[in-house]
Parts: C-alpha cells; sequence; structure tokens
C-alpha cells in the first residue's frame, strides 16, 4: 500500500512533522511503556494539532540498550509497543486525518541480539557470516589491543572495538551492543532495500536515515587522524551510490527520506540533497544555535544556501529525543548545544526559557521549508532530572557518569492533570520517573489555557495550513534594528522576532496575526517576543 499522495504532491517541502518516541508517548496498555495503542487514542490530540505527518522513533523489535536504535528485527514490532498489524492500522487510520507516517531506519548497524550477528558470533573467524560486519584481528604480540584507534559516537574515551571469546574484535562506532555492518557487502544493501519496501508496502510515507553519514568505512580500517580527508568512516564518496539506490525505491511508492546528516561542510552537506538522493535533512546547525541574533540570523542563511544549488527544502528543528529540552537550553547561560557540553546541575532559569521558547516557535514555524516538533515542545516540557539509580542512556555511562544523558528529554508525557502519573495511562510507575511538577503542564490544563504554549502551537500550526505564505518558498530579510530578526514570506505575512534588551517598534503592517507573549502598553515588541503580521 503506497502512500496515496497524487503524482507530484510535495507536501513534504512544507511540512510540519511531529516526533513521536513511542516509548514516552501515551501507554495505552497501562504497564508502564508508551505503546502504539497510546498513540491511536491520541490521533485526535495531533490532528487539532494541525501536524502533517508523524516521525516515529524505531518501534522495532530490541533489546533497548539504546533507546531501541539497537534494532533486532525491522520486521517486528517490538511486543511493548505492540504488532505490526497494529501498527498497519495506526499507519491507515492517521492517513485518514490527513497525517502521514514517516519510520525510523538505523542502517549504520543492529543490535548484538540480530539474527545475523548472532550467526557471526557462532561461525567463528573466517566465517562468511562474519563478513556481513566488522571483524578483525587485534593489533599487540597477542591481538590484545583493538584494530585501530577510531572514537567512539557516544563517548571519546570509549572504545569502538570489542573482543570476543575467538579473540576477534568487531567494531561499533556506538556501544558494543550495536556491530556496525559492512555496507561493502551486497547482501546488507539487499536487506535495507527489502526492509525499505516492507514498510513502504505498509503505507509509510517517508523514512528518517539515523547516522546517515557512517555507514561506508575506509576498508584499510586505518587509525584516525584529524582533519585528514577522506575521513575513513564519516561522509565517504561510497555513500551517494548506496543512497541514490534507496531512492530508486522511495520512487516506487512517492515516498521521502530525511537523513541524519551532521557535516560542516556546506558542498559536502549538499551532495545528499541532489535530485537522486535523499529529498531532505536535518538542519543541526539551527538546532544548536544559541539565542543571538546573530548567530541565528547567520544559521538561516547558511542553511537556505546550502539547501538553495540542488533545490531542495531546509528543514527548522528546536528539539529532539538527543537534546536538551528547548525551554531549559535557552534559560541557560549558554543557549547553544553541545554533547560535549552536557553536564549534571547546570543550572536554568526556566520563566526565561519558556518566552524564549515561545518566540522560537514562531521564528522555526515561520522560515521556509518543513518543521519538525518534538512530542512534549508543544507542551513546554523542560528537561527532567532524572535520578542516578533511573538513568538508562548509555551514552551516561560511557562518558563515566559525567554526562546526564539523553533521558532527561524523554519522560513520559502528562496528559490529564489530575489521573495518575499525569494521565500518561500508566497502572504502574512509567519506565522513567516524571518530576513533580509534570501535572502542571498537563495537555489538558493547556488546552483549556489560551495563553499556554499548546494554544501557541495550536494557532501558529492553524495560520501555517491556511496561510499561503509559510512553508516552502523565498525569504525576504526586512529592514531592523540591531538584535532584532525580521523578514517577509510572500505573500504579505511577516516575521519578527526581539532578541534585544529593550521592546522594539514593530514595522508597519495591517493586522497583528499572532504574538508569542502579549505587545507592551505602547503596541511595542517585547524582549524574546516573536509575532506574525500581515503587511
Amino acid at each position: 500500500m503506497a502512500d496515496t499522495s497524487p503524482p507530484g504532491a510535495s507536501w513534504w517541502r512544507s511540512a510540519a512533522i511531529y516526533q513521536v518516541y513511542v516509548r514516552s508517548f501515551a501507554d495505552g496498555d497501562g504497564d508502564g511503556t508508551g505503546d502504539l495503542a497510546g498513540v491511536r487514542a491520541k490521533l485526535p490530540y495531533l490532528a487539532e494539532l494541525g501536524v502533517d505527518a508523524l516521525w516515529f522513533s524505531p518501534w522495532y523489535l530490541s533489546p533497548m540498550v539504546d533507546g531501541g536504535y539497537d534494532v533486532a528485527d525491522y520486521r517486528v514490532i517490538d511486543p511493548a509497543f505492540g504488532t505490526v498489524a497494529e501498527a498497519e492500522k495506526l499507519i491507515a487510520e492517521a492517513r485518514a486525518l490527513g497525517i502521514r507516517t514517516i519510520v525510523d531506519i538505523v542502517p549504520n548497524h543492529v543490535s548484538d541480539q540480530h539474527a545475523w550477528f548472532k550467526a557471526a558470533l557462532a561461525a567463528g573467524p573466517g566465517a562468511p557470516e562474519r563478513d556481513l560486519f566488522h571483524f578483525r584481528s587485534g593489533r599487540g604480540a597477542h591481538g590484545e589491543l583493538p584494530p585501530n584507534d577510531w572514537p567512539s559516537q557516544f563517548s571519546a574515551t570509549a572504545s569502538t572495538w570489542t573482543r570476543v571469546e575467538d579473540g576477534e574484535w568487531y567494531l561499533h562506532l556506538f556501544a558494543p551492543e550495536q556491530p556496525d555492518l559492512n555496507w561493502a557487502h551486497p547482501a546488507v544493501r539487499r536487506e535495507h532495500e527489502e526492509v525499505l519496501r516492507f514498510w513502504f508496502e505498509r503505507g509509510v510515507a517517508g523514512v528518517r536515515i539515523d547516522s546517515a553519514a557512517l555507514l561506508a568505512k575506509d576498508p584499510a580500517l586505518p587509525d584516525f587522524t584529524e582533519g585528514v580527508d577522506p575521513h575513513p568512516f564519516v561522509d565517504r564518496d561510497e555513500l551517494h551510490d548506496i543512497y541514490r539506490s534507496w531512492r530508486a525505491v522511495a520512487d516506487e511508492y512517492a515516498a521521502v527520506f530525511v537523513g541524519e546528516v551532521w557535516l560542516p561542510d556546506a558542498e559536502r552537506f549538499a551532495r545528499y540533497l541532489r535530485p537522486d538522493e535523499l529529498h531532505t535533512a536535518f538542519n543541526f546547525s539551527f538546532l544548536s544555535c544559541p539565542w543571538d541574533p546573530r548567530r541565528l540570523r547567520a544559521s538561516i542563511e547558511a542553511t537556505l544556501a546550502e539547501h538553495a544549488p540542488v533545490g531542495a527544502p531546509a528543514t527548522w528543528v528546536l528539539c529532539n529525543h538527543d537534546v536538551t529540552r528547548t525551554v531549559t537550553r535557552y534559560g541557560r547561560r549558554d543557549t547553544g548545544f553541545d554533547f560535549g557540553a552536557k553536564t549534571f546541575g547546570t543550572p536554568t532559569d526556566l520563566p526565561l526559557g519558556t518566552r524564549r521558547a515561545r518566540a522560537a516557535a514562531l521564528l522555526a514555524l515561520a522560515l521556509p521549508g518543513a518543521v519538525y516538533i518534538y512530542q512534549g515542545e508543544e507542551l513546554g516540557l523542560p528537561e527532567a532530572d532524572i535520578p542516578l539509580d533511573r538513568i538508562q542512556d548509555p551514552m551516561h555511562f560511557r562518558s563515566g557518569g559525567r554526562d546526564p544523558g539523553r533521558d532527561g528529554c524523554r519522560v513520559p508525557l502528562p496528559w490529564t492533570a489530575a489521573e495518575p502519573h499525569a494521565g500518561f495511562g500508566s497502572m504502574t510507575g512509567p519506565w522513567l520517573p516524571q518530576p513533580q511538577s509534570w501535572p502542571s503542564y498537563a495537555a489538558d490544563l493547556q488546552a483549556a489555557d489560551p495563553r499556554s504554549m499548546l494554544a501557541l502551537y495550536r494557532a501558529a500550526l492553524r495560520l501555517r495550513r491556511i496561510e499561503p505564505a509559510p512553508g516552502d518558498g523565498p525569504l525576504t530579510w526586512l529592514p531592523s534594528a540591531e538584535g532584532v530578526l525580521a523578514f517577509v514570506r510572500e505573500p504579505g505575512l511577516a516575521c519578527v522576532v526581539n532578541l534585544t534588551e529593550e521592546a522594539c517598534e514593530l514595522p508597519a503592517h495591517t493586522r497583528l496575526l499572532l504574538a508569542s507573549d502579549p505587545l507592551d502598553e505602547a503596541g511595542r515588541l517585547p524582549r524574546d517576543t516573536a509575532v506574525w503580521l500581515r503587511v
């Protein structure tokens, strides 16, 4: 069952896409873990919110060592979440409400519980089963040293190699439970193309590609030297042939790709967005940018410039399942995001962060292209402090306990203030504990409050749908005071964001369409506030 878009439809160029981290969205069976039944029950909420598509973080069979990004079987839904039949119902029910489905594919690695890896371990050195991965002999007099010195994606000090009982080592850029696949092997390519077809046949409209720039490795597996090109495992030229093959499969189903591509080189980044490769890629420059007018404008301009040569739409995102929640980050002294800077006990000013997050939401939703909204951002949820004995994220453990990990942005959502566990649905304690303040953020309270974060998101997404200006298309900067971002989206919608310390005058306009916070008594735009204007 292919996506039912009319031929040539480009919904993805302007879409508002909502990320669902199933484990923490809503619990339909009361066992403490979010599931597909919970998502299906909340589809009316998502339709009222006004999103065009749902991106699901991995929902496949997994030991959950890395939150589902350690996949044991791509054709099986993890029993904690439901079944493939229920996923098919969810896809169809969402589509009936005008909401498409995007699934997450993790091609760089699988779980160590995947049938391929278990067979490779059992087969022993030199067996063809091991060719599907990167098994090597170690260095040193007795093979006791790892084959190379590649840094881990989870910690600069952690090893990317694990030795097995027969003496060989296998590569894992992430956790030891996530062995890297050998993408030079035709069976690896064939299997992933079949997995794509499996989900496209079930009505999936798109695929998000995890760690999209890491698949191909230098076959010699040389030591890592900073600054030497080509990189032994990031952004290698062989990747583009892989994605051209994937694109041919997607085109059969009118499906789309969004790649997780972290690259500083704009020209190299744009190569992934050529017309026969990926449709879109995540914009990490904007996500990690501090709340600073010059830096934000530079990020916006650089993003649009990167995408222009290949005609691809930009994407905008403020938060996802890997980064600190927006209201917490924007309330800190350092308002940017860097994995290496995360530490316990970083102070934050939540009222300030919330004010900035409201303004940032209007900024992101007014920019050209598609926008991604991580679940709970529309409720203004802060980053939660997780008790040490409840942390599950491997980033915490691989950092030696310095990094608090990513669980703080993955806490189960609050739906109903007066119900146990804020209406998440659990009859027992949720898989991650909710802070005591969680009921005050509940969706039912916010739905009744016209000044809430939820009301702001609903209003902005409604305008984004009915106004011709937002979404894909050009952006024109307006003259503005230093520290003020102001631009026009034709026809006739202006966005103004005041990042200064003082209120500023608004440009000439015929109507105030939406404001992140009230104007002052003189009709000026206060600090850390954004508006949409008819001009």
